[in-house]
């Protein structure tokens, strides 16, 4: 086991690996097959995960496991490659997109429901206003109705409740969700959100689009995807999905998985007090009727301040200078930062369970620096892995060429800040901190 100096120096001495970088990647190709079906910020791309298999997956039956699912990247690749997938994640949210992404449907079958999804909604299209189809009753969530009113224009409101009202009407589950998806990717145009701001913030002076016209929009565009993903999935994969895809809304540190089933982890974990994870997609939780009490779902979130401490013990040597640090300046960052390590600790407890012998696990982390305190996630994570009962088995430094996450923070406060206002870089690199289970 290395010791805290160890790591230390291990991590001083790495170089950038520029393959890793995946620079010359377009977005097109970054956000190919049903990559692109929703947005999702700081999400990594699916040529790292396709890299990482390529140079460690060696068995066409291979479990690859991904304990912070996200926005589904690590699942879709595993199914594209007949691979079996599972995973967690606590949002309610990224576990829809991430099943949606992951399920190929049928290109002719989807054209035809979204066809048949759309007629309903004929009496939307301006063009369309004369045709003789009787509008629907707005599903419009009662318990969430002030939130809906603060983000939302009234003819905004009402249009997307009868869009949703024809979504929870669909019989066909595997459609209900896909057009949930669609219809949650469309939410943030429709409302006064801060477009360019993953923080709830309001812009009173924004023109939210109109929903059936961005809707129709974004639909085609996903029949385009699921037909490009449809192609590249094994037939065996698609008659059997059931047995390839096991994901679920659960704790990354509880994973309904067996003990030693799994071949391969590969996650990008949340990075302590980056976000209010929850918030991210309150929008789609307040429509889609995701949680009744958002404030105890924020709370189950790791990486979150609305996390409370518990007696748990911190375990790494890193991650206790780091709370040490920061102690003299924020006693509530400390404490929010002390939470997260050991939350993360649990985490890869559960990895070391669940991975086959000699499987090994991959976390792709950034270091940051919060009110001139250097947060040293990648070294902490290193130290934990060995609590778990791994052997450091890789470091791989990559430069984030592009990535959907606020570059710059403004040192004294720890803030995201625009780049003329703020005083050090947030993620400019990160790491791959690969453990083996021997």
């Amino acid at each position: 086991m290395l010791t805290k100096e160890q790591i230390l120096n291990l991590f001083q001495s790495q170089t950038v690996k520029q393959e890793w970088s995946f620079k010359d990647y377009k977005p097109s190709q970054t956000g190919k097959w049903s990559h692109s079906y929703h947005r999702y910020p700081a999400k990594f791309i699916p040529q790292l995960v396709e890299k990482l298999i390529d140079e460690y997956v060696n068995t066409e039956d291979a479990h690859i496991n991904d304990p912070f699912m996200g926005s589904g990247t690590t699942v879709v690749t595993a199914i594209s490659r007949g691979f079996k997938a599972s995973g967690v994640d606590i949002n309610r949210m990224a576990y829809l997109i991430s099943k949606v992404k992951a399920t190929p449907i049928e290109p002719i079958y989807l054209n035809n429901q979204i066809k048949q999804f759309l007629a309903r909604l004929s009496f939307l299209a301006k063009q369309e206003t004369l045709m003789l189809t009787a509008p629907v009753e707005p599903l419009i969530p009662e318990n969430h109705l002030d939130k809906i009113n603060y983000w939302f224009p009234e003819a905004n409101k009402y249009e997307l409740g009868e869009i949703l009202r024809v979504i929870e009407n669909q019989e066909v589950p595997m459609i209900k969700d896909f057009l949930r998806v669609a219809f949650s990717h469309i939410l943030k145009k429709c409302s006064i959100w801060l477009q360019g701001s993953s923080k709830p913030t309001r812009d009173l002076k924004k023109a939210p689009a109109k929903p059936y016209k961005i809707l129709k929009k974004h639909l085609t565009k996903m029949q385009k995807a699921n037909k490009e993903f449809y192609q590249v999935v094994p037939t065996k994969v698609i008659e059997n999905l059931e047995d390839y895809l096991n994901i679920n809304y659960e704790d990354a540190a509880k994973q309904p998985i067996v003990d030693n089933s799994v071949d391969f982890i590969v996650s990008s974990s949340p990075y302590v007090t980056s976000y209010e994870y929850a918030d991210l997609h309150q929008l789609s939780t307040i429509w889609l009727n995701l949680s009744d009490d958002l404030a105890a779902y924020r709370k189950r979130f790791i990486g979150t301040s609305h996390r409370r401490d518990d007696d748990r013990t911190l375990k790494s040597k890193i991650a206790q200078d780091i709370v040490s640090q920061m102690v003299p300046k924020s006693k509530k960052l400390a404490r929010e930062i002390n939470t997260f390590f050991v939350d993360m600790q649990a985490v890869f407890d559960d990895s070391f369970r669940i991975l086959m012998p000699h499987g090994r696990c991959c976390y792709v982390i950034g270091n940051t620096k919060l009110k001139g305190v250097d947060i040293l996630n990648a070294q902490v994570f290193a130290e934990s892995l060995q609590y778990a009962g791994f052997k450091l088995d890789r470091l791989i430094v990559r430069e984030i060429p592009s990535k959907i996450l606020p570059q710059k923070r403004d040192e004294q406060t720890g803030r995201f800040a625009s780049a003329q206002n703020a005083s050090t870089e947030a993620y400019p690199i990160e790491y791959i901190v690969i453990g083996i289970k021997e």
